[in-house]
This record gives C-alpha cells, sequence and structure tokens, in this order.
C-alpha cells in the first residue's frame, strides 16, 4: 500500500497507471487513498480524485470498489460540503447510465449485423449444436453477453446510491431523483422483478427511519417539502407498478402511500389523491373487486366535483356514468350468506381494511360489514346527486334495474341502452391525471346483472317455464351461460330455481311461510286489511252506547279473547312439535344424502385425479417426442444448408429420423468438410509461400537503390542544417555584444546604488543582531533565576521527605521490637501453662490409679473386716461414721450406694463441718491441709464448683469431676489454668 504525502500526487500516480493501460493498479491506488485514515478532512482534490476513481470502477464494473470509496466520501464529505457529495453521486449516474445506454445501442446494431446468412457458414460444429439444442437466437446471445454485464452495473449502482442516501436529511432531493431514474430503468426494460427489490429496498428504508429515531441527520417527515418528496416517490411507484401490470405490487405502493399518511396525519394535495384513487379504481378492476372498484370511482367523482374548478360538464356526465355503472356491475347478492364464521370474520377485517384505504380519512368511518355494501352505495349515490349528474341512457337503466318490474321484457328494453352505453368513453380531457374512461368494460357486468334481475322476475311470477321461452326472455347468452350464472345465484340465496332438463323446463322454487317473498306480500296484505278496517270501523272519540244496551259486553269479549289466546296457544305448540318431528326427518335424510355425496365425490376426485395424471404423463411424453422431432428437423435443414448441391444426400421416406441420427450425420459431414478445408488451405499456402518468395526477390534491389537514394538525401539536408545554424550562431554573437556595448554605460551608476543598499541593510541588520542578544541575555537570567528557585524548592521537598521516612522507618522498628517483645512474652507464658497442665495430667493419672485400686478393695471388701483402722497420718478425730451404715459395716454386708447417700441425708447433725474430708472413704487421709488453697506455678483462683459423679462416691467421675469454664481443680484446692485440648 503507498502512502503519499498529498492526494494530487495520487491522482498523478493514477493517470501514469492508466497511461500505461494498469487500470486495476490505479484503481487500487486510489482506493487505498480513499480509505486511508489520513485523508479524513475534505479537500478540493479529493472530490477530482473521486471523479477519477468512479471512472476507473465503471470501465472495470467493479460496484463493490465504488460503494466503498462512496461510503468514505460521505464520512469526510458529510457535515462540510454535501453538495460535493451530490455531485459525486450524479457523475457517478450519469457514468453508469451512459454505459447501459452504449451496450443496447452497440446490442442493436450488432443484431442488425447478424441478419446476414453468410455468417453462418464460418461457425464451428460444436457452436451450431449448441444454438440448436438451446434455441438461442442471436439477439439473446448479443443481450446475454453486452447488454446484461451492464445492466446488472446499473441496477447495482442505483442500489449502493440509494443505500448511501437513505435517511439522509441533506440529500432526500438526490434520494428522490435516483428512485425515479431506477423506476424508469424498471419501466424502460421491463425488469419486473428488479422493481419489486426496488420497492422492497424503499419500504426497509422508511421502516428503518421509524424504527431508529434517534439518527443524527435523520429526515423529518412533519415537514412538507420532505414529506412531498417521499409522497412522490410513492407515487411514481405506483404509477410504474400499473404500467409494468404488477397489480400486487401496486396495491402495495397504495397502502405504503396510505401509511405515510397515517404515520404523518396529513392529508395530500388533492392532485395527488386524485392519482390515487384512479390507479385504486384499476387494481381494483383488475382484482375483480367491483364493490371497492365503484367506492374508488365514487371518491373520485367527489374530489374531481370539489377541487376540479376546470372540469367541464361533459367530463363530469362522463365520470357520473362511470360511478353509476360501476355500482351497478357489483353483484347483487351478498356472498357472505353462505359463508362459514372464518370466512365471515376475514371478510370483515378486509373490508375494515379496504375502508380505510378508500376513505383515506375524508369520510366517517363505519362499524361492521355494512360498511360497504351495494345498497348503501346506491341509497349514497342517489342522495349526493351523482345520479342527476348520469347520462340519460345509464339514468334509464340504472331506473330499470333497480326500480321497475318488467320480467317479460326486461332484456329488449336493456339491450339498446348497452348499445349506446358500450360507445361512449374517451379521454378527459379537463382531467389529464384521470385514465381513459371506456364505459363499455362495464358490459359484460351489466348483462350479467340483468340475467339475474330477468330470473328474479321471472320467478316471482311463474313456477314453470320452458327453456326455449327462458332463452328467448335473455338476448345476451347462451342458456348454458345462464344455468352457470343461475348456480351462483342459488348459492347466495338470491333465487331459488331448478333446470329440469329431461322435461325441457325451469322449476323455480315454491316459496314457503318463511320465504322473503311471501314475507313481502303477507305484510302489504295486512296492512291494506288494516287501512280498510280503520275506514270500515274508526276508532270512537267517545264512550260507545253499546256498552249501556249491552251491560256484559266488556266480561264476555274479555272471556272470548282468553280462549282464542289459548286456541291459538295450543295450536302454535302443535304446529312446533309438527314442525320438529319434520326437520329432524329432513335432517336425517339431509346426512344420509350428504354421506352417500361425499362418498361419490371422493370416488370421483380419486378417477379424475388418476385421469389427470395419466393424461398428464401421455402430454409430457408427446410433448418429449415432439420437441426432439423438431430439433431434428431443424438439425437436419441446417445441415442440408451447410452441404454442397453435388454432395447433398437426403433421407428416405421410411427412414425414421431422431435427433441422434442427424447430429451424428451432420458431425460427419463437417468432418469431412473439414479434412477438405484443410487439404485446400495447405495447398494455398504452398502457393503463397511461392508467390512470397518471388515478391522478395523481385523487390530486394528496388529495396537497395531507394536506401542509397536516401542516403545522398539525408546528407545534403544536414549540410544545409549545419550552415544554418552557423550563421545563426555568428548573429547572435554580434547582437550580444551590441546589447554589453549599451550597457556598459550604466555599470558606475549600478556599482554605486548596490553599495547604498548593502551599506543600509547592514546598519539594520547590526541594529537587529544588538537588539536580539539583549532580549536572549534577558532570557538567560530569568530562566537562571527560575532554575535556582526550582533546585532550592526540589532540595527542600528532598530534605523534607526523606525526615518523615525516617521518622516512618523508627516508628516501625519501635513496633516491630514490641511485637517481638510481646510474642517472647507469650510463648514464656504459654511454656509455664504447658508446663502446669503436665503437672495436672500426672496428678490426675494418680488419682485415677487410686480411685482404680479403691475400687478393687471395695470390691474385696465384703469378705474382709468392716472396720479401717485409721492411718498415723490422718487428719485429727475422723467423725463417726453414719448410723444406718455402722451396722451394715458391723455385720460385714455390703450396703449399697443409695442407702448410704440415703443415711447421710438424713443425719447431717453427725457430720461435723469439715466432714468433706470423708470423700475420700477408705483410701486415707488427704493431703496435708497445707495443699488446700495453694498455688502451684498459677495465680490463686477459688475453685468453681464440685461437680462429683455421685453423693455417695469418694472417686470424680471420668476425670473430669471438677471442672469450670476454662479452668480444672484438683480435689487439694489447688487451681491452673485447664489446656484447651488433652
Amino acid at each position: 500500500m503507498a502512502h503519499f504525502a498529498k492526494p494530487e500526487n495520487a491522482l498523478k500516480r493514477a493517470d501514469e497507471l492508466i497511461n500505461v493501460g494498469q487500470k486495476q493498479d490505479a484503481l487500487q491506488a486510489l482506493h487505498d487513498l480513499i480509505t486511508s485514515k489520513r485523508y479524513r478532512a475534505w479537500q478540493k482534490p479529493l472530490e477530482k480524485i473521486m471523479f477519477k476513481y468512479l471512472d476507473l470502477c465503471v470501465d472495470l464494473k467493479r460496484g463493490r470498489f465504488a460503494k466503498d470509496g462512496l461510503i468514505q466520501y460521505r464520512i469526510v464529505c458529510q457535515q462540510v460540503n454535501v453538495s460535493s457529495l451530490e455531485e459525486v453521486i450524479k457523475h457517478f449516474l450519469h457514468l453508469s447510465t451512459e454505459k447501459a445506454e452504449q451496450a443496447r445501442s452497440q446490442a442493436d446494431a450488432l443484431e442488425e449485423a447478424l441478419d446476414v446468412d453468410d455468417l453462418e457458414a464460418d461457425r464451428k460444429p460444436e457452436d451450431l449444436q449448441l444454438s440448436i439444442v438451446s434455441g438461442e437466437k442471436g439477439k439473446d446471445r448479443s443481450d446475454r453477453e453486452l447488454v446484461t454485464p451492464w445492466f446488472k452495473f446499473l441496477w447495482e449502482t442505483y442500489r449502493t446510491v440509494l443505500e448511501i442516501l437513505r435517511n439522509n436529511s441533506k440529500l432526500e432531493a438526490l434520494y428522490a431523483m435516483t428512485a425515479h431514474k431506477a423506476f424508469q430503468f424498471c419501466k424502460q426494460y421491463k425488469r419486473t422483478t428488479e422493481f419489486r427489490r426496488l420497492c422492497e429496498i424503499i419500504r426497509n428504508h422508511l421502516a428503518n427511519l421509524n424504527k431508529y429515531r434517534d439518527q443524527r441527520d435523520r429526515p423529518d417527515l412533519s415537514a412538507p417539502e420532505s414529506l412531498q418528496l417521499y409522497l412522490d416517490t410513492r407515487f411514481d411507484q405506483l404509477k410504474v407498478a400499473t404500467e409494468l401490470g404488477l397489480w400486487q405490487e401496486a396495491f402495495r405502493s397504495v397502502e405504503d402511500i396510505y401509511g405515510l399518511m397515517c404515520m404523518v396525519k396529513k392529508t395530500p394535495k388533492s392532485s395527488l389523491l386524485m392519482v390515487y384513487y384512479s390507479k385504486l379504481t384499476e387494481i381494483f378492476w383488475i382484482s375483480s373487486s367491483h364493490l371497492y372498484h365503484a367506492y374508488a370511482w365514487f371518491k373520485l367523482f367527489s374530489l374531481q366535483k370539489n377541487f376540479n374548478k376546470n372540469l367541464s360538464q361533459k367530463d363530469l356526465q362522463l365520470i357520473a356514468s362511470s360511478v353509476v355503472l360501476a355500482a351497478l356491475s357489483v353483484p347483487p347478492f351478498d356472498r357472505a350468506q353462505s359463508a362459514s364464521h372464518m370466512e365471515l370474520e376475514n371478510e370483515k377485517e378486509r373490508n375494515l381494511r379496504m375502508a380505510n384505504l378508500i376513505g383515506f380519512n375524508l369520510e366517517p368511518k363505519f362499524e361492521g360489514r355494512d360498511m360497504l355494501s351495494r345498497s348503501s352505495l346506491l341509497s349514497e349515490l342517489v342522495s349526493r346527486g351523482v345520479l342527476s349528474c348520469a347520462s340519460q341512457e345509464v339514468k334509464d337503466l340504472f331506473h330499470v334495474l333497480e326500480h321497475e318490474f318488467h320480467p317479460l321484457d326486461l332484456g329488449s328494453k336493456i339491450q339498446p341502452l348497452l348499445e349506446k352505453i358500450s360507445k361512449s368513453g374517451g379521454k378527459l380531457s379537463s382531467a389529464p391525471s384521470l385514465p381513459e374512461v371506456q364505459l363499455s368494460q362495464y358490459v359484460p357486468s351489466l348483462e350479467k346483472l340483468a340475467t339475474l334481475r330477468l330470473l328474479q322476475q321471472v320467478s316471482k311470477i311463474y313456477q314453470t317455464i320452458r327453456i326455449e321461452s327462458l332463452s328467448q326472455l335473455v338476448p345476451f347468452f347462451e342458456f348454458s351461460v345462464v344455468e352457470k350464472m343461475s348456480v351462483d345465484a342459488v348459492k347466495n340465496n338470491f333465487v331459488a330455481m331448478k333446470v329440469d332438463h329431461m322435461k325441457g323446463v325451469v322449476i323455480f322454487g315454491i316459496l314457503g311461510i318463511e320465504s322473503d317473498g311471501l314475507k313481502d306480500h303477507l305484510a302489504v296484505f295486512a296492512e291494506s286489511l288494516n287501512k280498510v278496517r280503520a275506514m270500515l270501523y274508526p276508532v270512537p272519540s267517545k264512550a260507545s252506547k253499546l256498552g249501556g244496551i249491552v251491560p256484559n259486553l266488556a266480561e264476555t269479549v274479555e272471556k272470548e279473547h282468553k280462549r282464542l289466546l289459548a286456541r291459538k296457544s295450543i295450536i302454535e305448540k302443535r304446529k312446533e312439535d309438527q314442525e320438529r318431528q319434520q326437520l329432524e326427518m329432513e335432517r336425517e335424510e339431509e346426512q344420509k344424502r350428504l354421506k352417500l355425496q361425499k362418498l361419490t365425490e371422493e370416488a370421483e376426485q380419486k378417477r379424475l385425479a388418476a385421469e389427470l395424471l395419466e393424461r398428464r404423463k401421455q402430454r409430457i411424453l408427446r410433448e418429449i417426442e415432439e420437441k426432439e422431432l423438431e430439433e431434428a428437423q431443424a438439425l437436419l435443414e441446417d445441415t442440408e444448408k451447410r452441404m454442397k448441391k453435388g454432395k447433398k444426400k437426403t433421407l428416405l421416406d421410411g427412414e425414421k429420423v431422431t435427433k441422434q441420427t442427424v447430429m451424428e450425420r451432420a458431425l460427419t459431414e463437417q468432418l469431412k468438410e473439414r479434412q477438405e478445408m484443410e487439404k485446400k488451405l495447405q495447398k494455398l499456402a504452398k502457393t503463397m509461400d511461392y508467390l512470397e518468395r518471388a515478391k522478395r526477390e523481385e523487390a530486394a534491389p528496388l529495396i537497395e537503390a531507394a536506401y542509397q537514394r536516401r542516403l545522398v538525401e539525408e546528407r545534403e539536408f544536414y549540410e544545409r542544417e549545419q550552415q544554418r545554424e552557423v550563421e545563426l550562431s555568428r548573429e547572435r554573437h554580434e547582437s550580444d555584444l551590441k546589447e554589453k556595448n549599451r550597457l556598459s554605460r550604466m555599470l558606475e551608476f549600478k556599482e554605486t546604488f548596490q553599495g547604498e543598499v548593502i551599506s543600509r541593510r547592514q546598519a539594520e541588520f547590526d541594529k537587529i543582531r544588538t537588539e536580539r542578544e539583549e532580549r536572549i541575555s534577558q532570557m538567560i537570567r530569568a530562566r537562571k533565576q527560575e532554575r535556582d528557585i526550582k533546585r532550592k524548592q526540589l532540595y527542600y521537598l528532598t530534605t523534607e521527605e526523606e525526615r518523615i521516612r525516617k521518622l516512618q522507618e523508627e516508628e516501625e522498628a519501635h513496633k516491630r521490637e514490641e511485637a517481638e517483645k510481646r510474642k517472647k512474652q507469650e510463648a514464656e507464658h504459654k511454656a509455664k501453662l504447658d508446663e502446669i497442665a503436665e503437672k495436672q495430667r500426672q496428678r490426675e493419672r494418680e488419682l485415677e490409679e487410686k480411685e482404680k485400686k479403691r475400687r478393687e478393695e471395695l470390691l474385696k471388701g465384703t469378705d474382709a473386716p468392716p472396720a479401717r483402722p485409721a492411718e498415723p497420718t490422718a487428719a485429727p478425730a475422723a467423725p463417726a461414721a453414719p448410723p444406718a451404715a455402722a451396722p451394715a459395716q458391723a455385720s460385714g454386708k455390703y450396703v449399697p450406694r443409695f442407702k448410704r447417700q440415703t443415711a447421710e441425708v438424713s443425719a447431717p447433725a453427725q457430720t461435723p463441718p469439715a466432714a468433706d474430708s470423708d470423700r475420700w472413704g477408705n483410701r486415707g487421709p488427704p493431703p496435708a491441709d497445707d495443699h488446700w488453697g495453694s498455688n502451684r506455678g498459677g495465680p490463686s483462683q477459688k475453685p468453681d464448683r464440685w461437680v462429683p459423679g455421685s453423693r455417695g462416691s469418694d472417686r470424680p467421675s471420668g476425670g473430669d469431676a471438677w471442672r469450670s469454664g476454662e479452668e480444672r481443680r484438683s480435689p487439694f484446692g489447688s487451681s491452673r489454668p485447664r489446656p484447651a485440648q488433652r
């Protein structure tokens, strides 16, 4: 990677590499410069470098390099000079478009050149086979080789520019312009797939704009300019989608426009709304959504009438006629009546969605499925005066189809009206944004509506009618078409009828009690009877005189009324029971019929599927055979063209022609032709060698003579030039001498002036040097004083730090000595405690041995004499034994321990205060009195408590009879610390 001191150097280096044909290296050098972190500040040369860089990217078709360079350049000039980035991107788009147009023109020229038939003779056998197998023509191949790569690069250019300019408030206009060019590219070259991707890219950009609202240069959609640019882009997208016939994408574009309006909560201009609704009419008509199509036309009529001041009366009449005919084209029955609950919910949701798109916040919102319906639309057309603006034939058609009852001559009345309507239409002169109005497109739907109305009206007056008579009443369609239409009408409960082809009649359904038609007739009949009764028996204003004549009339009327009500309830109950039974029977029969029909349909479906599979297999085999036969025939014809007339070989009539045999024969013929051609070429080469040798032998002396003449001419030319140069040098020398003589007169004045200037400048220089030396000496003195002050401060700080350090070291040494001394004292104290503990353990072992001996003596005491002589070393006058224990000891029997305890408790008065010494029993006297309370090796302590194993026992329990929290005392009163663990 080369590093350049200035950007201009990189541009020069790139030009040098381009001149020697190394464009790839030049592109890499500029790419390294642009992506380098050294040039992150915008400079004017960077713009020139970007122009050259993009030129190389376009020439080499390096879209990835162009994208990286534009991203880096956007970072450089985003906050400094956005107009430079705009110019660079425009240049990039212009180059890519120009290259694509050049490739297209070259492909067209090549297509014209490929019309020559003789070019086929020079083709190779492999190319011939490939062209025959692939079926590819010259235009397709030239497009693939020349046009397609540049079209791919141009499409990648549009995507790159849109990605760089997205969500940038400073480049919104350029973003809209690029999107418009991309739409025009897709429209011009019929690129439907790229158009879908382009719409998805723009849709994702808007979604990201709403998702990430904290971006720095994010466009503000609430601004009128930004909103207008985004709307213009979406409307261009909608127009191109309709022109390309991508109706699904057009509908999504409509949803994008509606979502954008809901996002900013602003209504666009009336001109844009007119385009919006005009495109909606086309979309809904293509999708056979006649109801939504009619609503869109109604909205369009309202906008034209309210906002188009230049609208002529003729155009208004044409638009109103379109609205009325679109409303009449809607099927007269509701398909949702026979739908399931899920389908009804989907239809309701779809209606809400369409109402939002069509209403566009201009009309109040409706609720439920009644929001969009044929009846409500027709009533609204009448109330809004749309029908009054339509043409006379449209008005007559509306009244005949919706209000009049002509079952026998409905077709004859409507047919001339439809013929007049089909001739109406044309381009609107005062509304250029609207499409061309063609009323003839509604004629098929109106003919279907007239047929359905005729069937409905005929069903009200006939119960049975012959098929020939019904066909005469319907002049629009054949009876088979009428039969198909009647199926939908019966399915959606519009008319009840069935066709009996065996009898050749059409039977209309018998209207029952609950039928809609009879309900209406009975209601009208009841109203008429009520009017007649009111006329015959008017309501009396005063009390009737009949009450005075017949006093019990009211009571009789009441009883009769109750009796009639009871009879009515009984009749209704019987009727309900009878209807319930009939319904159950009908339900069972219907279940049986449905089950049988289901089995029949399943069998029929299996049979149809098998037949379809078999037909598909046969069709595929037939197509393969036909294709092979066509390819073989084409190959045969091509081979016959290439063969010479003298060697032309025809196939026999009975011989089977296949592709393989024809290819083998073509290869054989081509190999023969190639061998013959090689022989001819060898012969021609030999002839050419002879001719060339002869020409050179003849040309050799001529060339030598021409060379000698050229030498003479060049020698003469050299002598003439030499003489001319000598004369010119002499003339220049003479003119220089004259100039020297002329200027020598001013030499004294020049030296005088030079001396004055030098002396003046020397004086100025000496003065400036003296001032500079004084200033330097002052600076030296000032810096010396500063150094002295800093040196003193540094010495003071160093001394102070040394003193503080010594104090800290002395304190630490003192602390260490005290710690060592304290550790030494603790060690001595611990040694003393260990010695005392060892002595204590020695005494305990001695006591345990004595206790063991005493226990053995007690076990042997049953045979020994009861009295034990006192030892001479005993304490003075031991107290007498307890009275309870004396007889037992005297008799020589063993006294249990609990009895001895009871005796000791019962006679406390006989035991002297110092009787504690008898705790040792027969073991002899305790140690001397000087041991009690004496301190051996430790401080004097009082015993905490006495915890013997039992009251009558004189031995400690397990060596732990005398305990305290941290000490153990001996039975002799000596106290010493107890070790933590034994």
